[in-house]
């Protein structure tokens, strides 16, 4: 889970500033996220000490960040100096349904983070394989129709990381 939230930094490491205001705004948005899913996982994963207070924060940057991606890549904000590929209009539908998929898992997770406990509990993490029958890294069938409030949280983490890379890797320039 953890080479995900890297894999995010590093994808978002540009250099801020080039190619205006909005392109600036959505790089920044990226490294929030990118910084918000590597706290949740590092809590996760033991690396970083579970308190309540930081998981929200964490799962409630996410939820902002995500419901602001489809206004963060309008039309003519996209190829260089963007990494943001200009195919991202050709598909802009598939753009969006993405964006918005994330957003509704992010929804969850701050929802559920706003009722966190005082320690992370079992009923929170991912102990069996996805409950969507899919694996990880691969298509998810069925996925759309799943309830993410009904799923553990680490469970949401991995499916926002997971289709964070699948955007990136369809709609995001390769760095040179």
């Amino acid at each position: 889970m953890l080479a995900l939230a890297g894999s995010l930094t590093f994808a978002t490491s540009l250099a801020a500033g080039s190619g205006g205001p909005i392109v600036t705004a959505r790089q920044n948005s990226m490294k929030e996220m990118a910084a918000a899913a590597k706290a949740i996982a590092e809590m996760f994963d033991g690396k970083r000490g579970y308190e309540p207070a930081a998981f929200k924060a964490a799962a409630d940057a996410l939820n902002v960040r995500a419901g602001a991606l489809i206004r963060e890549f309008p039309q003519g904000t996209l190829g260089a100096p963007s990494a943001a590929r200009p195919e991202i209009d050709d598909a802009r539908p598939e753009f969006e349904a993405l964006a918005r998929h994330i957003g509704r898992f992010a929804d969850a997770l701050a929802n559920k983070a706003g009722k966190a406990p005082d320690g992370i509990t079992a009923d929170m993490r991912m102990t069996e394989p996805p409950m969507d029958g899919g694996s990880l890294l691969g298509k998810r069938p069925g996925a759309a129709e799943a309830d993410p409030e009904k799923m553990p949280e680490e469970h949401l983490l991995h499916l926002i990381l997971q289709d964070c890379a699948s955007c990136h890797s369809k709609f995001r320039q390769k760095e040179k």
